[in-house]
């Protein structure tokens, strides 16, 4: 028996738009709108939109919310300390493996707002619960299923975003990077999945469509998951479940500067084997110099060892091939090695990631 993917409130208007869907973590989604090239290329010169309903937003509150967060996550949520504020972090498990990465907006210390990867999201609200179960925690967890999420992303992003919205002209509408504001019925973060200036959005299913409707006619073009991928990547950006997952410890996927460690009293989940478990690999960018695509699960041969590759592409910006690869410790940015291509040993080099940051090759 097949189950049926599921769609976001945006789904009719992809179809309309003659979107390639394809099934993403159980959801139909866009994977494009006609070319992914040109699609990534909206975003870093220009401005996109991305439909990320089927991620998950979770609202978290009651007085011991700040408490049972800094319990919870590898980066502490008590350097929050202004309402809005935003904080990237990792949920572990007891062995230091990566549940999920996720986004955490403060709004008051009995006020949070959460969200989540769509592959993982059961996982992570049944881990959640769990958790506060667990605890005995005075808090309460809600599942935002009400809501569809649309990133706007780009140099112009906000521009194009202000003509349709007129949300974001009021005093508080377009928030510094990384806070999220309320405004109305609708949260707006300064946030992305790029590497390009740009807001999340965080609105009413009911009201979806005509929002994306109303951007769409201010000039953002609608961009599939291909593009996404593809930016994120050029940004250094990690995707759970290729880059890091359950046994992947944050300290060999590029992520330990969203460990703090600093509170010796903070006890969180998993902090414990991070201390026994010190890092053994370190994440790089790889860039290809022979001929060919690089790809995730690629054998990397370093000098120091061997390594893999966890997300590889072809860069539309760098017009090179691209990837993350996860190699011994010692290996240095700039370093030459080689990748194991279909039987052949091709000549790539090492990079401190990211490849590209607002519109511009760092590489």
């Amino acid at each position: 028996m097949t189950i049926a993917a599921k769609q976001t409130p945006l789904h009719a208007a992809h179809v309309a738009a003659g979107a390639r869907m394809v099934d993403f973590a159980g959801w139909d989604m866009p994977v494009n709108y006609g070319s992914q090239i040109e699609e990534h290329h909206a975003v870093r010169r220009d401005a996109g939109m991305f439909d990320v309903s089927h991620m998950l937003a979770l609202d978290l509150a009651g007085p011991d919310a700040t408490t049972w967060l800094r319990g919870l996550l590898a980066n502490d949520v008590a350097k929050l300390k202004d309402n809005g504020k935003a904080l990237y972090s990792c949920m572990l498990n007891e062995r230091g493996g990566v549940i999920d990465d996720l986004i955490v907006y403060r709004f008051s210390d009995a006020d949070y707002r959460i969200v989540v990867n769509a592959g993982t999201a059961d996982k992570d609200v049944a881990w959640m619960r769990q958790r506060i179960a667990a605890t005995g925690a005075n808090v309460t967890l809600q599942a935002r299923r009400d809501l569809a999420m649309i990133a706007v992303q780009g140099p112009r992003a906000i521009e194009r975003a202000t003509l349709a919205l007129p949300e974001l002209s009021t005093a508080n509408g377009v928030p510094a990077p990384f806070f999220g504001a309320r405004v109305g019925d609708l949260l707006i973060a300064r946030t992305g999945y790029t590497g390009e200036d740009g807001l999340e959005i965080a609105v009413p299913a009911s009201r979806a469509e005509a929002m994306w409707n109303a951007l769409a006619a201010a000039g953002v073009r609608p961009c599939g998951l291909g593009a996404r991928d593809t930016l994120r990547l050029e940004a250094g950006m990690n995707l759970y479940g290729q880059d890091m997952d359950d046994h992947v410890s944050p300290l060999n996927a590029g992520l330990s500067w969203t460990v703090d460690m600093k509170d010796e009293a903070r006890d969180f989940l998993g902090r414990a084997a991070l201390q026994a478990n010190p890092a053994s690999q370190r994440l790089l960018g790889l860039i290809l110099e022979d001929k060919g695509v690089l790809r995730s699960h690629m054998k990397v041969f370093t000098s120091g060892g061997e390594g893999e590759t966890t997300s590889g592409s072809f860069s539309p910006t760098l017009e090179k091939s691209i990837a993350f690869a996860r190699v011994p410790l010692a290996t240095q940015p700039g370093e030459a090695v080689e990748v194991d291509i279909r039987g052949k040993r091709l000549k790539a080099r090492t990079v401190k990631l990211p490849f590209v940051r607002n519109g511009k090759a760092l590489v």
